[in-house]
């Protein structure tokens, strides 16, 4: 079952973030077993990461809930909301990521 995970930043998170990426970098590792994608979001123009996305493959939304919930930045409180959905793989194309 895949899960969308969408988080975004609490205003001014930059410093944190960014002094907690390599914890959050082995909490992805240590979690790869679960991971369809992840990745941060970013400002229009690329200048910040304002959020995360995370994709995860569990059975259950409270498995969903479980990962974000161990998360790094969301146990620092980076995070000013996390929308967690259900959804099915449709059309992939990984080749056109830039």
């Amino acid at each position: 079952m895949l899960w969308m995970i969408m988080c975004t930043d609490k205003p001014s998170q930059l410093e944190t973030r960014n002094r907690l990426l390599a914890e959050h970098r082995q909490y992805l590792d240590d979690n790869d077993r679960h991971i369809f994608f992840t990745g941060p979001q970013e400002a229009d123009d690329g200048s910040a990461n304002i959020g995360s996305l995370f994709i995860v493959n569990v059975p259950t939304r409270q498995d969903a809930e479980a990962f974000v919930h161990n998360e790094t930045f969301y146990r620092a409180g980076v995070f000013d909301t996390v929308v967690i959905r259900r959804i099915r793989k449709g059309r992939f194309f990984p080749e056109r990521a830039a």
